[in-house]
């Protein structure tokens, strides 16, 4: 399975995005009105300038109290982040995923932001296949093929 069949599957409404010089508080609302673990940070929606998470967050407010809250997402994002294409394919974003110890990749074609997947999204693309392959090999031993 490639990532654009994984990204036809989830419900699109676009890519939420926040700024650099948004706050954390405005993003900790996002991810929290949308029940999302992740947005993607950038100037212009299209490039990624970098990637902040409910960890991220959690982690500063650990280490520096709520004050982080009034900081800019550029103060705590990550700004090396790992993205995929639409060609790639989900056992390759499970790789990359494992290996980074990351939950989230935005996916960019053409250098510009399409979309985002998410290890839930990854496992649950895998569960589906899986159970299809599970119920053809099922049906191929009962004679129904």
């Amino acid at each position: 399975m490639k990532v654009e069949q994984l990204l036809q599957s989830k419900s699109l409404g676009g890519v939420l995005t926040v700024k650099p010089g948004d706050t954390i508080s405005k993003a900790a609302e996002m991810l929290s009105e949308n029940r999302i673990g992740a947005l993607i940070v950038s100037e212009n929606g299209e490039q990624v300038d970098g990637i902040l998470s409910e960890r991220d967050i959690v982690r500063e407010i650990g280490k520096n109290g709520v004050g982080c809250m009034s900081d800019c997402t550029r103060d705590l994002m990550t700004s090396t982040v790992v993205a995929c294409g639409p060609q790639d394919s989900v056992v390759s974003l499970m790789s990359k995923m494992s290996a980074g110890r990351f939950r989230h990749m935005p996916v960019v074609s053409e250098g510009k932001l399409i979309g985002v997947v998410s290890i839930g999204d990854v496992v649950k693309a895998r569960i589906e296949l899986i159970e299809r392959e599970n119920a053809a090999l099922t049906d191929m031993l009962h004679g129904k093929v």
